[in-house]
């Protein structure tokens, strides 16, 4: 499908989705790698904060760093919720620097962005990546993929007649991968190898309650169509 009919979110935007749904990020400075669970925010202009780890090594090396900057690479890693070949489905890395805010507190000023995917890299200018909006789904995603998955028979299993015989080509399985306001992408994968469909919907999801009913959408489609050889529920 041409991308006037199948649109999906541009890099921008992914990289927001990303920010707003990680629960864990990766500091890395000149002197240590500390992993943050919990511990940070992103406020609507897409600045990130952190709130000061227990054990105080960002502070403490921040305190002697010149000029009170403390030059950083931040890393988040997209993992997708169901349980898939190759569960990463992208990496976002920042690099930039770190200052404090207030006594507790430090925020972080992006230099660059890179966000990486199975079909490559792409660097994202500091303007997009500040004006774009997290999908509105995305903090949504992992749970409503894990219902889908969960009732895999009445849901997945179904929406997979939607897709080309030649995609099915192979396929010994098929799974929800991503869920985004433009439509559902499942993941077919065979006994070396996977590939990822886009189902896209009507028109773009607002919440989570237009998601489902674009989903029930396209089951109805679905029931429509003729029937082929069922896909296994589980790879």
């Amino acid at each position: 499908m041409s991308a006037a009919t199948c649109p999906e979110p541009t890099p921008a935007e992914r990289a927001r989705s990303v920010l707003a749904a990680a629960g864990s990020l990766t500091v890395t400075t000149q002197g240590h790698r500390i992993e943050l669970i919990g511990l940070h925010t992103v406020d609507a202009a897409a600045r990130l904060l952190l709130h000061n780890p227990p054990d105080g090594h960002l502070a403490a090396e921040l305190a002697v760093a010149p000029h009170g900057d403390l030059a950083a690479l931040v890393e988040f890693t997209d993992v997708a919720a169901v349980a898939v070949r190759e569960r990463v489905r992208s990496r976002l890395t920042l690099g930039g620097w770190l200052s404090a805010l207030g006594p507790k507190n430090l925020v972080f000023h992006p230099a660059r962005a890179v966000l990486t995917e199975d079909d490559g890299t792409t660097l994202i200018g500091l303007d997009e990546l500040t004006l774009a909006s997290p999908d509105p789904l995305a903090t949504h995603e992992a749970e409503m993929l894990g219902r889908l998955d969960a009732a895999h028979a009445d849901t997945v299993a179904p929406l997979a007649r939607l897709l080309p015989a030649r995609e099915q080509l192979g396929a010994t399985g098929v799974r929800p991968l991503r869920l985004d306001r433009h439509g559902l992408v499942l993941r077919l994968e065979t006994a070396d190898s996977h590939h990822d469909v886009r189902l896209p919907f009507a028109t773009p999801a607002t919440h989570p309650g237009d998601a489902v009913r674009q989903i029930h959408t396209l089951l109805a489609r679905a029931a429509a169509r003729p029937r082929h050889r069922r896909l296994p529920t589980r790879s």
